[in-house]
């Protein structure tokens, strides 16, 4: 029987994407492909992170025990996780909504295949991190509406970047599409006043709320 290894498993408010605001059930799973040096969550990328061992029977027990019906798979990266397609579709077969946050990297297609497909949050690394040579641009064409792109701003040479994707892929016809600045690298209403410059009337701006409400460095939220 397949385990999987967990870094933390929560229920707390979605900070951000489309569902920022409600509840939703956290599942982190630890590694990840990329080095990104604003991230969240590098404790979890870590070689020596504790993990819980948990079977997909455990996850779902987990699950259904906190009433809440809004999962959101996270990392790390979680779609590197063996057998996480296993996961996903049990939890879609029993009525949940299921959101995978992934970090643009990893192709979707035999996710995005899946009888219950689940919701994908992509963002997208610019050159300013020094990861986007590993973002996989062919998923923007399995992206629906129900799906996000979202774009890691640390400059505004970050967002004139973005703005030339927008106007190459056509993102904001088919999915909805976030700037969200690296905190404490831009002062969002930079941002917004970019927005109105460049008449970004189908881009939403987001500001990650767990981060205002507690502690940015707090885990668990």
């Amino acid at each position: 029987m397949h385990r999987f290894s967990l870094a933390e498993t929560f229920v707390c408010i979605d900070g951000e994407e489309t569902r920022a605001g409600t509840f939703a059930v956290f599942l982190r799973f630890p590694g990840c492909n990329l080095q990104c040096g604003f991230c969240n969550t590098a404790w979890a990328n870590a070689a020596d992170t504790p993990v819980t061992e948990m079977t997909t029977q455990q996850l779902v027990a987990y699950v259904q025990k906190t009433g809440v019906r809004n999962v959101t798979l996270t990392g790390g990266e979680p779609l590197l996780q063996p057998q996480i397609e296993t996961l996903i579709t049990v939890l879609g077969a029993l009525g949940y909504s299921v959101e995978i946050e992934t970090n643009g990297s990893v192709v979707l297609d035999s996710f995005a295949a899946l009888a219950f497909r689940p919701n994908f949050t992509m963002d997208y690394k610019l050159l300013g991190i020094g990861m986007e040579s590993h973002m996989r641009t062919e998923n923007f064409a399995l992206l629906q509406v129900r799906d996000a792109v979202k774009f890691v701003v640390g400059s505004v040479t970050d967002l004139e970047r973005v703005t030339e994707i927008l106007r190459t892929y056509a993102l904001t016809a088919h999915c909805t599409v976030f700037f969200s600045p690296v905190f404490g690298s831009i002062v969002p209403k930079d941002i917004v006043a970019y927005m109105i410059e460049h008449q970004l009337s189908d881009v939403r701006l987001q500001l990650q709320l767990h981060k205002y409400i507690w502690d940015p460095q707090k885990r668990g939220v």
